[in-house]
């Protein structure tokens, strides 16, 4: 089977089928990466570039793992330390790497939209690894792929997403897949952190009452609060803000029931979660990061072309 798509561009553009077909494949790498020897040569002589106009951590370092776990070539592009940085444009700098025969464009950019340009002007295939706060489908796919492997389905699973869905790429492309899938979706937040229209655009509920949507929920997906991408002040402080929204040890064991918590990272511990519930049986975050490697090693195989009939 192959993906209805040439780029991973949103979860947005993807059918069921390809979701289920990266999950899938996904189980397979992940299996891989429990041998004792990780590396298999599935892309051996493909040029991916890794092109991070905003900083990262585990999305970079996974991307990365995933390519040398495929026995890719990679080449890692730092737009603090190349020659963006003296004005040089988005498209002369794809270009330039192009004339270097580069198979696949892994990107990350503060401007929404930046990997749907690129996808119409060079013919690599592309893979947004984040743009601005519109998607981050690999986190989606992961968190999907998390959460399957917890909880054994994603159908019919209630999911919590809580804190600033208003800038959040991870919470629009976490809604656009489980939704696609057959979850339910609740958005708990401050009223100043939730789009107004997202209930009649998105299909989702929303809440204000943190301890109620924890009591409906069986995953609660927590996100950090992202004063970088805040232009005015939305709430009082980030004091304020814990004590209203924070989830912390004395409020999951006031529930009825044991729910599954995620964080796509960086965590602000003692804002939006606490350490003692981040680092709990309960957390599956460390899992997040581990199954990122094979959901991405998945996405980057599939759109290689490598697994149809004719490669």
């Amino acid at each position: 089977m192959q993906l209805s798509t040439r780029h991973l561009l949103g979860i947005k553009n993807l059918t069921k089928e390809d979701i289920s077909l990266i999950l899938s494949t996904a189980e397979q790498f992940k299996e891989v990466l429990q041998r004792p020897v990780k590396k298999v040569p599935s892309l051996r002589d493909v040029t991916i570039v890794n092109l991070f106009y905003e900083n990262s951590t585990r999305t970079r370092f996974s991307f990365e793992l995933a390519e040398k776990r495929l026995s890719a070539d990679t080449i890692n592009f730092a737009a603090s330390t190349s020659s963006a940085a003296k004005g040089e444009t988005l498209l002369d700098t794809v270009n330039n790497i192009l004339s270097m025969k580069v198979d696949m464009v892994v990107m990350r950019h503060s401007a929404s939209g930046a990997p749907h340009f690129l996808s119409q002007h060079i013919p690599a295939a592309i893979i947004n690894a984040g743009d601005g706060i519109n998607e981050h489908p690999t986190q989606a796919l992961l968190d999907a792929f998390s959460i399957k492997e917890k909880t054994g389905k994603l159908e019919g699973n209630k999911v919590a997403i809580i804190g600033d869905i208003m800038h959040s790429r991870v919470a629009q492309s976490n809604i656009y897949l489980l939704k696609k899938m057959g979850a339910e979706v609740t958005v708990c937040g401050p009223p100043t952190l939730i789009p107004k229209y997202i209930s009649e655009a998105l299909g989702v509920n929303v809440s204000y009452n943190l301890k109620e949507t924890l009591e409906w929920c069986d995953v609660a997906n927590v996100l950090r609060i992202q004063l970088e991408r805040q232009n005015q002040v939305l709430f009082s402080s980030l004091r304020e803000y814990s004590i209203a929204y924070g989830i912390n040890r004395s409020l999951l064991d006031s529930l009825q029931k044991e729910i599954v918590i995620m964080h796509p990272g960086p965590i602000n511990r003692g804002v939006e979660i606490d350490s003692d519930v981040a680092d709990s049986k309960q957390s599956i975050i460390l899992q997040q990061v581990e199954n990122g490697v094979a959901v991405r090693m998945a996405v980057l195989y599939l759109l290689s072309g490598r697994n149809s009939g004719n490669n």
